[in-house]
């Protein structure tokens, strides 16, 4: 729960910062005719909107494990971290759309020196957002903040192509604004494919640590001859361990039993993000155990 209330926290924090900041870029990006801080303006609105997606999934995300969820909700947070890489897309989109208007059209951007400080001015609010995030979502093993940096930190790319593109634009050549509108677009779709392919790996159970570290702490356990078939699915801070143990095929029962106790209790001692581990005994039949 306090896990919960810290994620909360920071992401009441970071929808402040990102709202002030997409007002501030949209307010100004319309009233001079930018597209490129137009459309950084919306990008920081979508940051916005995926901090309130992410209140909602450290909600449902916080509950215990139930009869229909016996192993938790947290997967709940990697559904949502596909939300914000599917925003990412449709960012991408509304750039790119954006960007062809203006290459057509008439409407040439009126900048001057206002816009220098607007945008350096909201570039170190999202440079702060995305250090804050990425520092909180590494210590709460949350990927969900871990992915909203990401999205925050294409903003800073956004911004930061914006400020490229300024002086060209002040010196005549409008067509750079559109342009480099382009560019920030298939930087910030890039990032997205790189979330959305991420948390469809976690969803699918991939591996979620290595098999051969494992089977070294199983090893160091008194009274393991051998260690194999070991299977890890989870997410960071919420890691399930499934693997069998061999033991002597004359141990007594019992003692197999306390056993396959100490090698769930070294795993978890060793492997902080490791929440349960299922262990099968069976008797060594004289070969090798492997991993697989």
């Amino acid at each position: 729960m306090k896990r919960s209330a810290e994620v909360r926290k920071v992401l009441i924090v970071t929808l402040l910062l990102n709202c002030a900041v997409a007002a501030a870029k949209i307010f100004y990006g319309f009233s001079t005719n930018s597209v490129a801080i137009t459309s950084d303006g919306f990008h920081s609105m979508f940051d916005g909107v995926s901090n309130i997606a992410g209140l909602i999934a450290i909600y449902i995300a916080a509950h215990p494990p139930d009869a229909r969820h016996p192993y938790g909700h947290r997967k709940y947070e990697t559904v949502f971290t596909i939300f914000i890489g599917v925003l990412m897309l449709f960012t991408c989109f509304e750039i790119l759309k954006q960007a062809w208007a203006s290459f057509h059209g008439e409407q040439r951007p009126v900048l001057g020196a206002t816009s220098f400080v607007v945008m350096v001015g909201t570039l170190a609010v999202n440079i702060f957002v995305a250090t804050y995030e990425k520092r909180m979502g590494t210590k709460l093993n949350s990927s969900f903040l871990i992915a909203d940096s990401q999205h925050t930190r294409s903003d800073i790319y956004v911004t930061l192509g914006v400020l490229v593109s300024l002086p060209f634009v002040l010196l005549g050549y409008a067509f750079v604004d559109p342009l480099v509108g382009v560019i920030v677009g298939v930087m910030v779709a890039r990032i997205g494919i790189i979330i959305i392919r991420d948390s469809a790996n976690t969803l699918a159970d991939s591996r979620a640590e290595c098999p051969v570290v494992i089977q070294e702490i199983c090893k160091g356990v008194e009274g393991v001859v051998g260690c194999h078939k070991i299977r890890t699915r989870g997410t960071a801070g919420s890691v399930f361990v499934d693997l069998h143990i061999q033991v002597a095929p004359s141990m007594p029962i019992e003692d197999a039993h306390a056993i396959a106790h100490r090698v769930v209790t070294t795993i978890k001692a060793e492997m902080p993000d490791v929440v349960d581990v299922v262990v099968h005994v069976e008797p060594h039949n004289g070969g090798d155990a492997t991993i697989g």
